[in-house]
């Protein structure tokens, strides 16, 4: 497992990395709509607050090599769900089809009295691991 750490997005608010890289897997931890220059929540409406976070997962997996085109699986996470239609509308400005598979919940209280929360999974191409072309009996 490697720690994937960049300045371009905001530092951990607790005990846990940025994203993590593990296998073809980069995990992306949760991402409050905090500008990192700033180091503060960012003002506005959801929809200002939606595109900081994302735009915050797309410096992660920068830092990894990777593009939002990678992005597999995402979870968010609104204190109002009644938000949904405003997140979706930023959310297609960052993903094309085909998009990847998604969760979103309405949970009570999230950190920093943020209302989103956004985590996502990205995979690196198969062809970027040194072994893809030798037969398995070569590498076990």
């Amino acid at each position: 497992m490697k720690a994937i750490q960049t300045t371009k997005a905001p530092a951990a608010v607790g005990p846990y990395s940025q994203a993590v890289e593990s296998g073809l897997r980069v995990y992306v931890s949760g991402q409050l709509p905090i500008d990192p220059e700033t180091r503060e929540m960012k003002e506005g409406c959801i929809k200002c607050k939606t595109r900081q976070s994302l735009t915050n997962i797309r410096r992660i997996l920068e830092e990894a090599e990777l593009s939002m085109k990678d992005v597999v699986k995402v979870t968010i996470l609104l204190t109002d769900i009644n938000d949904f239609s405003a997140v979706n509308e930023v959310y297609s400005e960052f993903f094309e089809e085909p998009y990847p598979a998604r969760s979103a919940f309405a949970v009570a209280a999230l950190p920093l009295g943020s209302p989103i929360e956004i985590e996502a999974i990205a995979e690196k191409d198969v062809k970027a691991w040194p072994f893809v072309d030798r037969k398995i009996t070569d590498i076990f």
